[in-house]
């Protein structure tokens, strides 16, 4: 026989069983559900992540491309510093152009950086034109071809970069030289204009030298000349007219009437010396050498050394004119190697291997006399 207080105990860990395992089973219904409505809001949160990180990706993005045109263009035009331009423009170029992807295409933005990045292709494209000719200076032929060969995939590739330059002008401003011009909000609009012009020209110049097919328009020089009267030649240093009369200079037919190109050029330079950003003379000596005149190509080298000397760069726009002793110190090199296998001495430009400097004799006239 039982007792009746072990009954008691029995009975009452029975029933202490029964409340346990049904608090563990509504335990387990609220883990349960918890997990349920975790999941559900998971979810919910999930499917709302990819509007928020586009949100935030837009902002930095609009951002972005507004510091970089107010601040960093700029910045950068005052700097003189070519090697730090060229190495920024193909650094950030894919990220910059990436924001395209989730907010307004950064197509000014866009000029700049695929105008400078081609000029670093460019660069690359004349040191290997140099060592061809310092080859063939030498009589070496076969590192001559290799150099050459080099020379026109670094072209191909400045003509492509600069083709995508031209390309966001036409996005951004519309079809240049159509007749109409774009309203400018501001000096750095009509820059980015300017320098658009610019890699037009680039673009076809570059994909003549590559000698191959890079898909430019054979237009793009006479489109050039009609849009640089969309600038003001005076505010601009001359350049729009040095642009215009270069492609005059260059494509047969395209004088107009009564009009001297390198009468033009020549008016463009005294703009630009006096500016302090001189660019225009690039665009002469360019236009002299296509001529094949090696005489007027070395007076505009003389012309821009001198000028350095007499007027110092403009301070906002010190890498404009960087860039164009650049590129006269440039053409300055290739006639050196051309000539004597080497290039442009140190501290000697606007000087030239066949320079006659004449010693003259004096005498002493009062024992004469």
């Amino acid at each position: 026989m039982i007792h009746f207080g072990v009954l008691f105990q029995i009975l009452s860990s029975w029933h202490s069983f029964r409340g346990r395992l049904a608090n563990r089973r509504l335990s387990r219904s609220v883990v349960r559900f918890k997990g349920i409505f975790a999941v559900l809001a998971l979810g919910t949160f999930l499917s709302g992540c990819g509007a928020l990180n586009h949100m935030i990706y837009k902002t930095t993005g609009d951002v972005m491309q507004g510091f970089s045109r107010e601040h960093t263009i700029p910045y950068l035009m005052k700097s003189g510093d070519l090697a730090m331009g060229c190495a920024m423009s193909e650094a950030t170029a894919p990220l910059l152009m990436s924001f395209g992807r989730v907010t307004s295409e950064p197509d000014q933005l866009a000029v700049m950086l695929y105008l400078s990045a081609g000029g670093c292709a460019e660069e690359q494209g004349r040191e290997h034109e140099l060592a061809a000719l310092a080859a063939l200076y030498e009589g070496n032929g076969n590192a001559a071809e290799d150099a050459m060969i080099r020379q026109k995939r670094a072209y191909a590739l400045a003509s492509k970069r600069y083709f995508k330059s031209w390309q966001h002008v036409n996005a951004f401003y519309g079809e240049p030289g159509t007749g109409e011009c774009p309203e400018f909000d501001d000096d750095m609009d009509e820059f980015i204009y300017l320098a658009g012009l610019l890699s037009g020209l680039q673009a076809l110049n570059s994909e003549i030298q590559s000698t191959s097919s890079i898909g430019v328009p054979k237009n793009v020089g006479s489109i050039v000349a009609r849009a640089t009267g969309c600038l003001d030649n005076e505010k601009w240093w001359g350049t729009p007219m040095a642009l215009k009369a270069t492609v005059w200079s260059m494509m047969p037919g395209a004088l107009p009437e009564g009009e001297n190109a390198f009468e033009r050029l020549a008016v463009a330079d005294r703009q630009g010396e006096e500016a302090g950003v001189r660019l225009s003379h690039v665009f002469h000596a360019i236009a002299a050498t296509n001529k094949g005149d090696e005489a007027q190509v070395k007076a505009v080298v003389r012309q821009h050394a001198d000028s350095l000397d007499d007027r110092a760069a403009n301070e906002d726009w010190a890498f404009v004119d960087a860039m164009a002793t650049n590129m006269i110190v440039a053409i300055s090199d290739r006639l050196w190697v051309q000539n004597t296998g080497h290039r442009t001495p140190l501290g000697q430009l606007g000087t030239f291997w066949d320079d006659q400097k004449a010693e003259v004799e004096t005498m002493d006239l009062d024992g004469l006399l």
